[in-house]
């Protein structure tokens, strides 16, 4: 290369990293922030911290989050929360049109006052579907609040006693006095329930975050997408009317399954054009209808396969249920690793996965409509929830 076509070089050079340099300073000057939270830039150790990004002016911009020099998110909001004390790095990166900048702050983590528990803290809705334990576990008194049931089914979840959620659609919420944190690649939280060898009542779970920070489940929530989530089998929005029952109507019974007290007790019907009844049992005498409801409840949610269940008898003795693979709750028995729960399987109401850093409650609800004889209707149990990195 001769000398003038060398300097030519030189020259387009210089001018093209002082056009960078423009570019790049023009980027800089953007109006674009992270918004600081009314607290401040602080945060308590396991307690997730909302950061919203501000991209001012700017279209179609491109989000990415870091901690620590570590990405881990790519949404406009990050909910940040950390299991370390002290000062942590946090840069919010955007892209748009072909242009890059970043803002850092630094979110600075104290120790909590008071020692976390791994277990539920606070039951904020108990509603059963019917079911055979329904009013017994935990038990309703005549007179007795919708309030006082919820106190109760709290209390039990606090000291590991198993609550019973009825059929299809029957549910749990409950909170915790610390963030359940996502450990990319490892289970964060476990529900305990009472299934064993060939009985599974599996429960789906929903978990959300407490986006607008006032305590309460209100904000979005995000199925955890187990592995029957896309399975043609499987029901999305699926919805289940049940009806009040006459208590003192003249059952239906069948002089060959004796341990049928009423085949025709409860009256359901759903958006699937299916209807029929749920059965009573000899072995539970009780109302199974949440006797502190109105004259029908209606759930909704993600059904099921009810095909596992299956009389492996065939004259009406010996029912199985095998477990799904993974991913809900009540599933495999609790000495069983698969009944931990990662994050990372969240999707939201589109069925897109999601980048959940931490989560503030968990609802589960039962999974399947189905009956299995005199063991009575498939519901989902539970006896605690919780965090499996705190000990």
């Amino acid at each position: 290369m001769n000398m003038k076509k060398y300097s030519v070089v030189i020259a387009l050079l210089v001018m093209a990293l002082a056009e960078g340099c423009k570019k790049e300073d023009a980027i800089n000057d953007a109006p674009v922030a992270i918004k600081e939270p009314a607290g401040g830039f602080v945060a308590t150790r396991l307690k997730g911290l909302l950061l919203s990004a501000d991209a001012g002016t700017i279209t179609a911009p491109v989000y990415e989050w870091a901690v620590d020099g570590k990405v881990v998110t790519d949404t406009r909001d990050f909910y940040f929360v950390s299991a370390q004390e002290g000062a942590h790095e946090v840069k919010l990166t955007v892209e748009a049109g072909g242009q890059r900048f970043t803002r850092t702050v630094t979110v600075q983590v104290n120790k909590e006052a008071v020692t976390y528990s791994p277990r539920v803290s606070k039951v904020f809705d108990y509603f059963p579907a019917p079911g055979q334990f329904v009013n017994t576990m935990p038990e309703f008194n005549a007179g007795e609040t919708e309030a006082q049931v919820i106190a109760r089914a709290e209390s039990a979840l606090k000291g590991a006693t198993m609550i019973h959620l009825g059929g299809f659609g029957g549910y749990v919420v409950a909170g915790f006095d610390h963030t359940i944190m996502n450990i990319a690649d490892s289970a964060s939280f476990k529900v305990v329930g009472n299934a064993f060898d060939n009985w599974a009542e599996p429960g789906v779970i929903m978990v959300s975050y407490d986006a607008n920070k006032n305590g309460l489940p209100d904000d979005e929530w995000y199925e955890i997408a187990g592995s029957e989530h896309n399975s043609a089998k499987t029901v999305k929005n699926y919805q289940i009317t049940y009806y009040k029952p006459d208590e003192n109507k003249l059952p239906v019974t069948d002089e060959n399954n004796f341990y049928m007290s009423d085949l025709e007790y409860i009256r359901w019907k759903d958006n699937q054009g299916g209807s029929g009844y749920l059965s009573k049992n000899m072995f539970h005498t009780q109302s199974y209808y949440p006797q502190w409801k109105g004259d029908s409840i209606t759930f909704k949610g993600t059904k099921l396969t009810g095909d596992n269940v299956v009389d492996q008898s065939g004259v009406g003795t010996y029912y199985v249920s095998p477990a799904f693979d993974y991913g809900y709750a009540d599933n495999w028995a609790n000495t069983d690793a698969r009944i931990n729960i990662k994050l990372d399987w969240a999707v939201d109401k589109d069925g897109k996965k999601v980048k959940l850093t931490g989560v503030d409650f968990i609802k589960v609800y039962t999974g399947i409509r189905a009956e299995a004889g005199w063991l009575g209707e498939v519901s989902t149990e539970v006896t605690s929830i919780e965090d499996v990195n705190i000990k």
